[in-house]
This record gives structure tokens, sequence and C-alpha cells, in this order.
């Protein structure tokens, strides 16, 4: 039986001593790498480089071969006119046409592209931001449990040492059976509640290890989470707000392209090569040729003033947003201070009730260790410890929450 226990022992010390110290950081950075979403947007960054390379592609020259072969047969004066097809048309050509453009429309192009990559940019900031504050708000949540844990810990030690000294009183005949019950009790369910406490916690880092894509079940002690407020932003300063600006410019950007997708069009045309209807002297039919065709926009039925107009309530629809969200930036920042003040005050007077309910239940402790003290009164002060220390924990971690709210608000 004294072998058996040793290698619990053993064991527990084992898992205790090769448990993983981890902190917010760790979670956070291989959050961020295993990222999916976040691997994507970079990967839309490399597809708009090849689009901008397109752009410049598509107005160099364009080089095709061209193999054009027509047979319309005619017989006893039946058949497509001759004037028209030639009887016989054999073309194999070599073509090249280029497209001109302004350099001002180009860059528009461009524009566009660059724009784009803005927006993924702060996407990407956006992204970085939510899973940081998911990560940060698990790990806090995982945390309050590893502290409830630590200090019901040190209360069931307590609970345990006092149980042994009540028991050799009660047979001494100090105390009464009773009481030394009642200890036991005691002792028993604080126990239990350790159990718990372990089992949410295990699942509280099984989902933190979840948000991260982390593939791991050994046993870990986590940190103080070190978050700290920073200072509050302008709302024009913040990421959030940075996507309406980029919008703004790309409905400028898009409405340019309009008034340049109606200028006049040139496109330049050289080909050479063989072509003939074998009609005579097909040999010499090698040749070249070469030309220019303009497009001039004279009427479309209206539609780029209907474009102009679409891009118009794009506008307006983006500004409702905006002075929208400037509202609900400055209310959801001002909630969160008041929170966050209240929370502090909450902490302080707990702080006070924890060391009066600790000067009490060492009072109580004193008396049982002289045998003068009612058991009842001594768990009581227990429990009256133990809730002013679960209320500091549960509110020191609703301020990590807040704070950690806060920070989201106010990324640049």
């Amino acid at each position: 039986m004294k072998y058996v226990i040793s290698i619990v022992i053993v064991c527990l010390l084992t898992n205790i001593c090769f448990a993983q110290q981890k902190k917010v950081d760790d979670y956070i950075q291989v959050g961020l790498e295993n990222s999916p979403l976040l691997k994507d947007l970079k990967n839309q960054h490399l597809v708009n480089l090849i689009d901008s390379l397109k752009i410049l592609a598509g107005y160099k020259t364009q080089i095709n071969g061209v193999s054009t072969n027509n047979y319309a047969p005619s017989l006893n004066g039946w058949g497509y006119d001759y004037a028209v097809t030639n009887g016989t048309n054999f073309a194999q050509q070599i073509v090249a046409t280029k497209k001109l453009v302004s350099k001002e429309n180009l860059n528009n192009q461009h524009e566009a592209i660059k724009l784009l990559n803005e927006s993924l940019n702060i996407a990407g900031k956006i992204s970085t931001q939510d899973l940081i504050k998911t990560i940060n708000a698990q790990y806090i949540t995982a945390y309050g449990v590893y502290q409830q844990i630590s200090f019901n810990n040190n209360i069931n030690d307590l609970l345990l040492k006092q149980q042994t000294l009540l028991k050799n009183f009660t047979e001494k005949g100090i105390y009464k059976q009773a009481d030394y019950l009642n200890i036991l009790v005691a002792s028993q369910q604080q126990a239990i509640v350790i159990e718990q406490l372990k089992a949410q916690f295990q699942n509280e880092v099984a989902a933190l290890n979840y948000l991260c894509g982390i593939k791991d079940t050994n046993q870990v002690q986590l940190s103080n989470p070190t978050i700290k407020i920073e200072p509050i932003a302008m709302v024009e300063n913040t990421v959030y707000y940075q996507q309406f600006t980029v919008d703004s410019f790309k409905l400028k950007n898009a409405n340019e392209q309009i008034k340049y997708n109606y200028k006049p069009k040139v496109n330049l045309y050289a080909d050479g090569g063989y072509l003939s209807t074998f009609a005579e002297n097909a040999y010499k039919n090698f040749g070249a040729s070469a030309g220019v065709s303009i497009t001039v926009p004279i009427y479309d039925g209206n539609q780029r003033k209907m474009q102009t107009d679409r891009i118009k309530i794009a506008e307006q629809t983006r500004q409702d947003y905006r002075d929208f969200f400037k509202k609900q930036y400055d209310q959801q920042i001002l909630q969160l201070v008041q929170q966050l003040n209240a929370t502090d005050k909450i902490i302080a007077v707990s702080e006070k009730q924890i060391g009066y309910a600790e000067m009490l239940m060492e009072a109580q402790k004193k008396l049982v260790e002289s045998g003068d003290a009612r058991i009842t009164d001594y768990i009581l002060s227990i429990n009256n410890y133990l809730f002013a220390k679960n209320t500091v924990t549960q509110n020191a971690i609703n301020k990590f929450q807040i704070i950690n709210q806060i920070n989201y608000w106010n990324k640049k």
C-alpha cells in the first residue's frame, strides 16, 4: 500500500514539475502563425501584384498567329456570291496589336490595385486584432480559473491540517464528534470544488489551444496576463476608421476610371504572312499590312451618368457608416472606461474585506488550536474569506477583460 501511495505522489510531483509555463504572448504568437485567414490575406497581396503586372502586360504589343481557311463552293450558279467570298480564302498570318493608353489612365489603374492592397492591409490588421482579442479573452478566463484553483488549494491544505488537529482533540474529548464531522465535510466539499475547477481549467485551456490551432493536451501553468491599457486614441487614428478613408479614395478612383473609359481609344495593328484566294498567282500572295483603329464614344444610352450616380450613392452610404461608427466608438470607449473605474472600486473594497476576513479566520484558527472555538464559526470565517477572495479574483479578471476590449478598439 505504501508503495502504491509513493508511486501516486511521484506521478503528481512529476506532473507539477513538468507542467509547461505559458504566457499569453506564447499563445498569441502561435495563433497568428497558424491563422489561415491571415495567410489568405497575404496570398491575396501576391495575387494583386500579379494583377498589376497583367495591366502592364495588357498594354504591351500582343502578337498572335492567325490561321483563316475558308472555301465557299458554287455549282451551276448556286452558292455564295463570289464577289463576297472570293470562293476561297487562305490566310496564315502573324498579327501584332497594341493599345495606346495615356499615362494618367495607366496610373489610375495601378492606383486601384494599390488601394485594394491598402484595404487588404487594413483587413489584415483588423483580423489580427480580432484574433489577439479573442485569444486574450480566453487566456484571461483560463487564468481566472487557475487562480481559483491556487487559493482553493491553500484553503484545502489549511482544512486538512485543522482536520488532523481536531481529530486529536475529539479523541481527547475537547471537541465533540459533530465538530470533527463538520470540519471533515467542509474539507471534502473543498476537495470537490478543486476537482471541478481543475476540470473547468482543462476545458478552458483546450478552448485556448483550439483558437490557436495547437494540438496539445499537456498540463500548463499560466503566467499573469500583464495586459496594460493603451492610451485612448482618437477615432480617426484607429485602424477601423482607416477603412472608411480608403473606401473614399477607391470611389474617387472608380469615378476617374469612368472618365478614362469614355475617352477615344486608339489601337495600332500590323500583320504579315500569306493571304490568298488562289484565284491568280497564288505564290505571289505573301505580304504585310499595318493600320490604326480609333474608337470615339458618342452615345451609350446614358450609361455613363448611371455609373456616376451609383458612385455618388455609394459615397453617401460610406459617409453614413463612417458617422455612425464614430458615435459607436465614442460611446463604447466611454462605457468601457466607466466599467473599468467601477471595477477598480469593487476590487479596492473587496481587498479590504479580504484583510478583515483573513484576520477573523486566523483568530478562529487560533481558538480552534486552543480548543476554545466553535467549529461552525471557524468554517463560516473560512467561507467569508473564500467569498471575498473570489470576488477580488472575478473582478480582477473582469478588469483584464475590459482592458482587453479597450485595447482592441484603440488599435492604430
